[in-house]
């Protein structure tokens, strides 16, 4: 895996990032003015939860990271400015989410990604 030629967008960082126990070098990946946008059962494609900068975004994935629950790269792509990826996550009551995402890249950073996540119910 590695960099992307091109994007200078590391998938190898990704998977450390998604399958970490901390949101730091998920974090690292993120451009100070990215955005981001979820989709999910609590938030709806006509209004999306939107987060602005990485001071937001790193408040989500403190949260997300403090939970007791794993997370796994599935897969990704990259091509020229553009990577999409899938992340499964499991918690320990044997819930799973699946999230799929589409991001733009900017000099190897996360600039916009929109995120949409299925729960188990």
């Amino acid at each position: 895996m590695g960099t992307a030629a091109g994007s200078a967008f590391d998938i190898e960082a990704l998977r450390q990032g998604i399958e970490g126990q901390t949101a730091a070098t998920l974090l690292s990946l993120y451009a100070d003015d990215a955005e981001l946008r979820l989709v999910d059962h609590n938030t709806q494609p006509s209004k999306p939860r939107v987060l602005h900068g990485r001071d937001e975004i790193a408040q989500l994935l403190d949260d997300v990271y403090s939970r007791d629950m794993t997370h796994k790269l599935e897969e990704c792509i990259v091509q020229g400015d553009r990577a999409a990826y899938s992340e499964s996550c499991r918690y320990p009551d044997g819930v799973r989410v699946l999230a799929e995402s589409m991001i733009t890249l900017r000099d190897g950073k996360i600039v916009e990604q929109t995120m949409i996540q299925a729960w188990d119910e």
